[in-house]
């Protein structure tokens, strides 16, 4: 069985993430979508909200499941039998980046294979930073995120977007 994963903050997961865990689904058996927790970073939205937008964003994906570990990605990887990591690519500055994190997985587990899948041009522009942003401004984020993702922000921000609760 071909075990993979695709990991990030996700804070909120977008369009062009799905897009990327739907391509990776088709090449493996089973592809865990995990949230990273990185101590440094602060977050727009908690963990658990993350998690559950995660999972309504991937439910239609039925060899994907929603996880979250806080670690090193090898002992998570290790601890559930996979050997892929799936990254997505939407510049040259990724690649760099992607790259190097690649090699140093590789050199902490020899065994561990890195994919790249190209974001589709039309979601390029799209990043969780962006998405943030116009949460902050109450802007419109429909297209940006899952529908279901993005009916979840509402209803718990309560009067729509741009509630205090999310604004980091």
């Amino acid at each position: 069985m071909r075990k993979a994963v695709c990991t990030g903050s996700f804070d909120p997961v977008t369009v062009g993430h799905v897009d990327i865990f739907e391509r990776a689904a088709k090449l493996v058996d089973e592809l865990t979508v995990c949230i990273f927790v990185n101590r440094k970073k602060k977050y727009m939205f908690s963990l658990d909200d993350r998690l559950k937008f995660l999972r309504l964003a991937t439910e239609h994906l039925p060899n994907v499941r929603a996880d979250h570990f806080e670690g090193l990605v090898t002992d998570y990887m290790r601890s559930i039998g996979a050997n892929v990591i799936v990254r997505g690519l939407r510049s040259t500055a990724d690649f760099d980046h992607e790259l190097r994190e690649a090699q140093m997985l590789k050199r902490l587990e020899p065994s561990l294979e890195t994919i790249f899948l190209l974001t589709a041009p039309e979601f390029l522009f799209i990043n969780s930073s962006g998405v943030r942003e116009l949460l902050s401004f109450n802007a419109d984020i429909s297209g940006l995120v899952p529908p279901r993702v993005e009916e979840s922000i509402k209803i718990s921000s309560g009067d729509g977007y741009g509630s205090t609760r999310y604004l980091g």
